[in-house]
């Protein structure tokens, strides 16, 4: 199999390249920034018609989730508009296209876990944007998967590294607690990815759509951060309300998504994020 994937320098990319790099039946392309503007329409039709590739794996994301609200043309550009353009190449090529969304799609307001169906209402501009980019490639057609997820962590930047090292020189840190989601290991991210497009070259592959896909158990952020830092104990995790840590950006206070589609249509299972820890 062999698989274009944009985003070469993020969480899952990278973690996609690990994978690749240990099996004989998958080769990789991971192009970054440099390699592929995905901005550029021309360019990704002309990549994606010259790659001879199964398959299109859309790593790459604007995530900067404050920063969004001020850069909102970047946002856009490259969360929606880049996808609906890799969703025109592949059209093209008749090759699926997995691209991955976000929780952020959701205000957070439902009590109970997000299914694929629920109505969407994102709360700030890069949910916004991530939005309407599923409903670009939606728009295209074609054969697409979207498979949103949440709370990702695995790479160099991300909330695990973030709480380790403030712990290096904090005896106290305050953590937000009444937020909920799934923290999900870029490892596993790429793995299952890889699944769904294995599944998606098949003939008579025809379970297109959008699928959830986060670790478990659910937790809050401060539970999150108190079990990463459960080894350090010279340090205390306190919890603290989201109105007590503002931001730009708001955030949706529950973020659990419901996984039993992808069981059952592709046989994964949520995994259990403590074991990446």
């Amino acid at each position: 199999m062999r698989i274009l994937v944009t985003g070469k320098d993020g969480q899952v990319g990278g973690a996609l390249q690990d994978i690749a790099a240990s099996r004989d039946d998958l080769e990789v392309i991971a192009l970054d920034r440099q390699a592929l503007d995905i901005t550029d329409k021309q360019a990704v039709l002309d990549c994606v018609a010259v790659s001879d590739c199964d398959a299109v794996i859309n790593a790459a994301a604007y995530t900067a989730v404050d920063k969004a609200e001020e850069d909102r043309e970047t946002a856009f550009a490259v969360n929606r508009d880049a996808s609906g353009f890799l969703a025109e190449a592949c059209a093209d090529k008749n090759i699926p296209l997995i691209h991955i969304s976000t929780d952020f799609v959701f205000d957070g307001r439902k009590s109970g876990a997000y299914q694929e169906d629920d109505l969407c209402a994102p709360l700030g501009i890069y949910g916004q944007s991530k939005l309407e980019g599923e409903q670009r490639i939606n728009r295209v057609g074609g054969k697409y998967l979207i498979l949103r997820t949440a709370w990702v962590f695995g790479g160099k930047a991300n909330f695990v590294n973030t709480m380790k090292r403030l712990a290096k020189d904090r005896p106290e840190i305050s953590v937000v607690a009444d937020q909920r989601g799934g923290p999900t290991a870029a490892q596993d991210i790429a793995a299952c990815l890889l699944v769904m497009a294995d599944k998606a070259i098949e003939p008579d592959f025809a379970d297109w759509g959008i699928y959830h896909y986060v670790g478990a158990p659910s937790v809050s952020w401060y539970e999150f951060a108190s079990e990463i830092l459960k080894d350090y104990p010279g340090v205390t995790v306190n919890p603290i309300p989201t109105s007590g840590y503002p931001t730009p950006a708001a955030r949706p206070a529950n973020s659990v998504l419901d996984c039993t589609k992808i069981q059952t249509v592709f046989g994964l299972t949520q995994p259990d994020w403590r074991q990446r820890l």
